[in-house]
């Protein structure tokens, strides 16, 4: 039985690849083409735009924290990659320590900023 799938594995392995090719009818379909069908990937605010998140940009990292609890967002909130969304809790938690933020609330100066996302409408459901 070990001798037929190893013959067959070396004729599959073996085989010759088509590569078919377009003719000059328009009637033929192109094979070269990309999946029109493929979903486009979709990319996390901060890493469509290339920012990164520091300790010291406050103003950021006042966009991810609520401004009456001063609870972290989650990624289900927030709509960031698993990635980002560590690196923006460990550096709130930095400029936290470091007394450029407050634990509780959101500096005034910053309530008036743009929303990079809607709280209302998570990507997912949450319990509250």
């Amino acid at each position: 039985m070990n001798i037929l799938r190893r013959l067959t594995h070396q004729i599959i392995n073996n085989r010759p690849f088509i590569i078919r090719t377009c003719s000059s009818t328009p009637d033929v379909p192109d094979f070269e083409m990309k999946n029109p069908y493929e979903k486009e990937q979709i990319q996390c605010l901060l890493c469509k735009h290339n920012i990164h998140a520091d300790y010291k940009n406050v103003r950021l990292l006042s966009q991810f924290q609520s401004p009456y609890t001063g609870r972290i967002y989650g990624r289900h909130i927030t709509g960031l990659c698993k990635k980002q969304q560590e690196k923006v809790e460990s550096e709130i938690v930095k400029a936290q320590n470091a007394g450029l933020m407050a634990y509780y609330l959101k500096e005034p100066v910053f309530m008036q900023d743009p929303e990079l996302f809607n709280v209302e409408k998570p990507l997912r459901p949450h319990r509250f």
